[in-house]
This record gives structure tokens, C-alpha cells and sequence, in this order.
């Protein structure tokens, strides 16, 4: 490992500078991920063991770097966890790159970092083939989005689509079904029995679906809740949604 220590430069914007990866679950998962370039890798000596004890670190430049260094250049709110890993984004797929899909989560403009990596974690998590996000009103790859995502940016195919209803007519030529998600919808989800190929769709906080969107919904439902709180947080939604949807499903 280089002994020159990573030279001080000011915080940089994770909306228009380079994209680093941060935390011991993220940059392991990247450096796993034989489609992502990695470019550099700024490690404590305490970090880049513990990121070892996970497995061999490639062919990456290894920089000696300090917490307080980590700190400054990605901001004291970063649990960055000793290491950071400089990369390009990740590779984006194609719907014709997804053979046969059981399980697709479909994002309609969300645009926050921290809920989007949110549900990559939980579409990993329950099995999904890819995860299709819109060209545009959608969050730049960030460490923030990766960190939220623990490890799933680079398991869970992303696919990046111009025209989202064209993408979900193509899903539906394929036999799959697609379910949106609407706190106005006049049937409540119910956990499924069948075992049937299901696009799960979820819209922005506040706007929700788009008019398009949801007259391409094969299904539109709500998440009755009893209590005295009637919203949850996209993320959240989007986890009760899946383990509905793959309720029926056999293993």
C-alpha cells in the first residue's frame, strides 16, 4: 500500500463530481462486481483489513488514507467506515438483457438518493431481476444512494429507460403483471397466491403515479393501514409491496 497520504482537497459534489463508493458493504460488492471500473481505493490500514477479510482486493491502486482525510473529503455525515472507493457508475442493462423475469421493481421518477438505494437493498433482498428507473427526474449514481443500497447497486441489474410506458407494454408482451401503487386505489393489496411474473410499480413521494403509468397498471392497490398514521415512507411501501407480490411464489 502506497505510504503517501491522500492530499487534502475540498468536499467534493456528488451531483457533478466523481462518484465514490463508501462504507465496508458497498465497496465489497463493487470490487465483486466484475462490470464496475473501479479507479482508486482510499483505505485506513484498519479498514483496508477488514475489506480484505471479505476478499482479495484486484488489481486497484490502494491509497493510505486517515478517517479525519475520509471525513473531509466526503462529508462528516459519511460512515464511510475507513474506506472509499473511487469508480465509474455502474453498468446499465437493457430490458433485452433480462431473460425471463419473475420479479421486476419499476421506479416512476423518484428522485431521492436514500430511498432509491432503499429499494434497491429490498429488491435484492426479495429476488429481483432488475430494477428500471426513468432517464430523467431520477438520482444520479451517488456514495449516498450505494451506502442506502448496502452492497445491492451492483447485484441487482439497474435499467435505465427514456420511455417509461413503452417499457412497461414491453414487460407486458413478456406475460408479466403489472401492479401500481396508489394511496387512492379502491382495492387493497392482499398478498398474492398465484406465482405469476409481476412488475411492481412505485411513484414518487407526493406525486405519486403519473397518469400514463397508471393506465398501464394491470392492477392498482393500496396499503390499508389502521393506525393513526395513513403514509410510510416510499422505501417502505416498496419492501410491504414486495413481500406481497412474492407471497404467492414457489420456491
Amino acid at each position: 500500500m502506497s505510504r503517501n497520504k491522500f492530499p487534502p482537497k475540498p468536499k467534493y459534489d456528488p451531483d457533478t463530481g466523481p462518484v465514490y463508493l463508501y462504507g465496508l458493504h458497498t465497496v465489497r460488492a463493487a470490487l465483486d462486481n466484475p462490470l464496475r471500473i473501479k479507479k482508486a481505493l482510499l483505505a485506513t490500514p484498519n479498514g483496508l483489513n477488514r475489506l480484505k477479510e471479505g476478499g482479495e482486493i484486484g488489481k486497484v491502486k490502494v491509497t493510505e488514507t486517515t478517517p479525519k482525510e475520509l471525513d473531509r473529503l466526503l462529508g462528516g455525515e459519511a460512515v464511510h467506515q475507513g474506506v472509499a472507493l473511487e469508480v465509474d457508475p455502474v453498468s446499465r442493462f437493457g430490458l433485452d438483457d433480462i431473460a425471463q423475469p419473475k420479479l421486476v421493481v419499476v421506479l416512476d421518477q423518484l428522485t431521492d438518493p436514500h430511498n432509491v438505494g432503499a429499494i434497491l437493498r429490498t429488491a435484492c433482498a426479495f429476488g429481483a431481476d432488475a430494477v428500471i428507473t426513468t432517464a430523467r427526474h431520477s438520482p444520479r449514481e451517488t456514495g449516498v444512494m450505494a451506502k442506502a443500497a448496502s452492497g445491492a447497486l451492483d447485484l441487482v441489474p439497474m435499467i435505465e429507460v427514456r420511455n417509461l410506458g413503452n417499457a412497461l407494454e414491453t414487460l407486458k408482451a413478456r406475460g408479466m403483471t403489472v401492479l401500481g401503487f396508489d394511496s387512492e386505489a379502491s382495492e387493497q393489496l392482499r398478498p398474492r397466491t398465484d406465482d405469476r411474473p409481476m412488475v411492481v410499480v412505485m411513484g414518487a413521494e407526493g406525486k405519486g403515479l403519473r397518469q400514463r403509468t397508471r393506465e398501464l397498471c394491470d392492477e392498482m392497490v393500496r396499503l390499508d393501514m389502521p393506525g393513526p398514521i395513513k403514509s410510510l415512507n416510499v422505501s417502505n411501501a416498496a419492501a410491504i409491496a414486495l413481500f406481497a407480490a412474492t407471497a404467492g411464489r414457489v420456491s
